[in-house]
This record gives structure tokens, sequence and C-alpha cells, in this order.
């Protein structure tokens, strides 16, 4: 069966353990052919949980998608450290620390990587070098220095603490590697740290309890879990368009902004982006940007064919 050309829109899969995430989007893409399918941020293969996934011209706002916060369970190993930072990797045991540390001494510890912070990734992750994935370089051997790099954690909650176990919630933005947290945290604590497992309940307003497990993806549970695109731009800017505005949007053309129709984003966004959606807000037209003359330029259009009632 081949999809509709128009289908356009998000699944919130959950990712079981084992797979990469594009193995999860290769599923999907099967059934969608010929139409595009991507994902808004990738989980290890040895991760599971929350896979935003985009199909059609819904693709085109992964890169919106992925701004929005996401919240991880995750249990780390104290008194163990890895090359991967993980437990996939090569495992250094660490001597017991005496005494052992206290909940006061993990929440202190724990809380100097909350903010925006400068991290550095895994040696094993999918960070360009010199055009090369460092995971590629340190798979052969090489030697190789990452650059620490802007990200913001928003909380870190201890769950339950049992030596070697500890379990925690952590809500961060795009870029964070709580494979890195676990580390940091270890180097801190002068006993090692490792991540032991990873579980992703939510990307922004989007849930584990409500997503689709990626083994029951079908056509009849595709159209049953599709997210329309304009359900997607909640943490945006909106404009709602007139007709006449529409026609040009169509066409590419600029329209004038009227402030008193423009309404804010809940939150500040490091994204220029504004909605622009039908007048009764129920379809979305396109994403746009504001020029230097306080016009609105379309940069993705999603109107296709001819003007609808």
């Amino acid at each position: 069966m081949t999809a509709s050309l128009t289908l356009s829109g998000m699944l919130v899969l959950d990712k079981p353990c084992g797979i990469t995430s594009r193995d999860a989007v290769n599923r999907l893409q099967r059934l969608v052919r010929p139409l595009r399918a991507g994902h808004a941020g990738t989980l290890d293969p040895a991760a599971s949980g929350v896979l935003l996934t985009c199909i059609g011209d819904a693709t085109r706002l992964v890169r919106i998608l992925q701004l929005l916060p996401k919240t991880y369970l995750s249990r780390f190993t104290l008194g163990q450290s890895s090359d991967t930072d993980d437990a996939t990797g090569q495992i250094t045991q660490h001597a017991t620390p005496d005494p052992l540390p206290d909940p006061v001494t993990l929440t202190t510890c724990l809380q100097r990587f909350t903010g925006v912070i400068a991290q550095t990734p895994p040696q094993w992750s999918a960070v360009h070098v010199n055009g090369q994935r460092a995971y590629h370089l340190a798979r052969s051997g090489q030697e190789f220095t990452l650059s620490a790099r802007e990200v913001e954690i928003h909380s870190i909650n201890i769950h339950s603490w049992n030596w070697p176990h500890l379990d925690l919630s952590i809500t961060c933005g795009s870029g964070t590697y709580i494979r890195s947290i676990a580390r940091d945290l270890g180097q801190q604590l002068g006993c090692g740290a490792l991540m032991a497992s990873l579980q992703r309940t939510s990307i922004g307003p989007w849930q584990l309890n409500k997503a689709l497990a990626a083994d029951k993806l079908s056509h009849e549970s595709l159209q049953q879990y599709l997210i329309e695109p304009v359900r997607l731009i909640g943490h945006l800017p909106v404009y709602p368009c007139t007709a006449a505005e529409q026609e040009s949007i169509r066409c590419g053309r600029r329209i004038p902004c009227s402030p008193d129709r423009l309404q804010a984003a809940p939150a500040a966004l490091a994204d220029p982006s504004i909605a622009l959606l039908s007048a009764d807000q129920q379809q979305l037209l396109a994403l746009a940007e504001a020029d230097s003359d306080g016009l609105l330029q379309p940069r993705a259009v999603f109107l296709h064919g001819t003007t609808g009632n």
C-alpha cells in the first residue's frame, strides 16, 4: 500500500533497546514510501523511550521539535567507569569509597550540573571531529580531544540511592549527553560512575505512556496515532492569516506583520521561527521569519494545491 502524498504529521514512538533510532525510522519509512521520514533527536541503541518521528512535509519541523526539553530516567552505577561512559564499553572498577556518598553530597554535586553549563561529549559519540564521527576515531584507536559545548540542564532529581545504584530523573535541552553527567559526577566524587541505563520519558508535551511501540507500526496505527502539523508548533509564536495573506504565503511572498495578531511563544526560544496559521488556527500554513523590514518571510510552506474553504 502506498501512502497518500499529502500525508504529513508526527508519530510518538516508543523505541526499544537494541535498535538504532534510524532502524525505528526505517520501519516507518517502509509504510509511508515514497514520503520522507525522519526523527527529532537520536536515542542510542542501548536507550529506550520517546522518539519523535515525522513524515511528509512535517519532516521540515524536525529542527523546531529538537528545541523542546527532554526528560530521562537513568540509572548511574558508581564505582565504575568506562571508555564509552556507559555500560557498553570497557569497564574499569574503582575502590569503594569510605564513607559512601550520602544523599546530601550527591544532591550538592548534581546541582553543579544544572543550568547552562559547558559539557564535554563522550569520546564514543556522534560528534564530528575533522569531518569524522568521534566514535569512528575512538573505534580505530586514534587520539583526539573533544571541546566542551554549551548545554542546558533544567533539573536533576534523585529517585533512589542504594550503593552503587543511583536512579535519577533529568530534564535537559538538546545536545545534552546523560553519559557525560554520569562521568563527570564520578570524577567529582572520586569513585567513578557510568550510565547503566537510559529511558526517555518525554519530549515537550509528548509522554512515553501515550507513545506507540515501534513494533506495533502498521497502516492502521499510523492513522490512529498520527499528529497533524498544526499540533506540533505550540512552543512557537503564532500568527493567524487572512485568506489574501494565505495566497501570498502559497507563492512564498512576504506578508505584513500586524502586532495585534502576533501571539507570543509560551517561553523564549533560540529560534526565530513564527508559525503562520489559517484564520481559524486549524491549519499550519508555513514557518516564517521576520525580516529587516518587519515583514514575515515564509521559509517552509505547507500549503498545497488550490485554496480551500
